[in-house]
């Protein structure tokens, strides 16, 4: 019976052993993650450099990117192109249409504390993200509809909060002219 005893106790630290020497190696084998390759030079739509969003992205394994076409033909319209790394959302642009200028509202945001941007019209930036809005086609009257869209970049757990600071104006301005040309905007072409 002592025998059996110190048998199963010798078998006991040889298996602990063998795990703790294989979860080691994994350990010492294993590279440090990068931010993964983005699988085209122009994301969202073409609209975005990849090469300005990708220092926005976390370390990980995969990036994969969802969206439908880039298309706003009716009111309340909305189009939304996601980043994901490993299967999460990292980085987003989103695109709404609206019918009148006062339905483009960033209240929810204010939580965030933005700050006044100089992109598009009455352009806002808070930690993590961006938006404004431009006028596709404006209305003629406060009853007579026109083409408004709101424009809006969040991106989820950057490396660099300093750094995602500095890169959100451009690509909200890139994402505007893109939009602006996308749609077909009159005038979009001498438009800053």
């Amino acid at each position: 019976m002592a025998h059996m005893f110190r048998f199963g106790k010798a078998v006991r630290a040889v298996v602990a052993g063998v795990a703790t020497a294989g979860l080691l190696a994994g350990c010492s084998e294993a590279e440090p993650k990068a931010v993964p390759k983005l699988p085209s030079p122009r994301v969202c739509w073409g609209a975005l450099a990849g090469s300005e969003v990708s220092p926005l992205l976390p370390q990980g394994d995969k990036v994969s990117i969802r969206a439908r076409p880039f298309v706003l033909a009716e009111s309340t319209d909305a189009v939304t192109c996601n980043v994901n790394v490993d299967g999460n959302v990292m980085f987003a642009a989103h695109a709404t249409y609206w019918k009148f200028e006062d339905e483009v509202d960033w209240s929810p945001y204010d939580g965030a504390h933005p700050r006044p941007l100089d992109v598009g019209r009455k352009g806002i930036i808070w930690p993590g993200g961006a938006g404004t809005h431009f006028v596709c086609e404006p209305s003629t009257s406060s009853s007579d509809p026109g083409k408004y869209i709101e424009l809006s970049i969040n991106v989820y757990k950057p490396p660099d909060k300093e750094e995602t600071q500095k890169a959100l104006p451009k690509l909200l301005q890139e994402f505007l002219t893109f939009a602006e040309r996308e749609l077909k905007c009159p005038g979009a072409s001498a438009k800053k």
